[in-house]
């Protein structure tokens, strides 16, 4: 079996608590309007990239108890690989947004990821964590996400073996511990030399991509967020997919903004995944002239 991108790291049950309107206090109950079953995690990326056409899989153990054999159904309805062996235990999230931000309870029990899996799927991509850049098997692409706790484990020190990925991808605050910069731009600028391209996602804002000693930034569409879970997962995917398709720097990255600005708009992280036709489509009533331009190109 190959597949074009693999997404290792952490694979999630997300149940997404939708219309509270305040948290519970100790003792108390609240009441969601509506109750969430989605891919969280890694799964978010690898389900993005598989409905903008892409053949994904995720590396991530997923357990035999329900929340795995949910995991599974709901991925392999998206035509989503699940490569890793079954664990006992399956990671949890407990998501509740409230007022346009979210909180998070969350249940990881401890897991390896095999570099087997690797071999196996011959991916042409790999999204992976800082600390799984080892995994990435010989000829394929990798695209590093700088998690929170990664973020933590390397501020200041950059681990040398960035050199060789295609990007990185961090938000502002990861960007800052990382680097010490607090400015985005300065931030992006710095991870940049380092690793080929960095890109620095600032959440309404839009995103920074520094490369090669230029940068570009892409500013986000306005947009009402309902949900921001999974915004930057999807960032990521769309990026991923741009940059696998021959798209220049500043396209792959207005694509990839636009794509996560989509995302909010619903409940869940998966589950707000676009399709292409509806990327393309919100593309078009941004600018269509540039839309109309591109499509061209990839046509081409």
């Amino acid at each position: 079996m190959t597949v074009d991108v693999v997404c290792a790291g952490p694979v999630f049950l997300d149940l997404t608590f939708e219309g509270l309107e305040e948290p519970p206090d100790p003792g108390r109950e609240r009441f969601a309007r509506e109750l969430h079953e989605t891919p969280g995690g890694a799964a978010i990326t690898a389900v993005g990239l598989a409905r903008l056409g892409l053949r994904a899989a995720v590396a991530g153990a997923l357990g035999r108890d329900v929340a795995g054999r949910t995991l599974r159904r709901l991925l392999e309805a998206d035509g989503v690989t699940c490569a890793h062996a079954e664990a006992e235990r399956t990671p949890v999230t407990v998501v509740l947004p409230l007022g346009g931000e979210r909180a998070f309870v969350t249940y990881e029990p401890p897991a390896q990821i095999e570099s087997d899996v690797f071999e196996r799927l011959r991916p042409r991509a790999v999204v992976v964590g800082i600390d799984q850049l080892h995994l990435v098997p010989t000829g394929a692409l990798s695209y590093v996400v700088a998690a929170d706790r990664e973020s933590e484990r390397h501020a200041g020190a950059l681990p040398a073996g960035l050199a060789g990925a295609r990007a990185l991808f961090a938000n502002r605050v990861e960007a800052e511990r990382l680097t010490g910069e607090t400015e985005p731009e300065a931030a992006a600028l710095a991870i940049a030399e380092r690793v080929a391209t960095a890109v620095v996602s600032c959440g309404a804002d839009g995103a920074i991509a520094a490369s090669g000693g230029e940068v570009c930034e892409a500013p986000a569409p306005q947009v009402d967020a309902r949900d921001t879970t999974g915004a930057g997962d999807l960032l990521v995917a769309a990026y991923v997919w741009g940059d696998l398709g021959g798209l220049p720097l500043a396209e792959r990255l207005r694509r990839a903004v636009v794509y996560a600005a989509l995302s909010v708009r619903t409940a869940t992280g998966a589950a707000s995944a676009a399709t292409l036709n509806e990327l393309d489509r919100a593309l078009a009533e941004l600018d269509p002239v540039t839309v109309q331009t591109a499509s061209a190109k990839e046509s081409a």
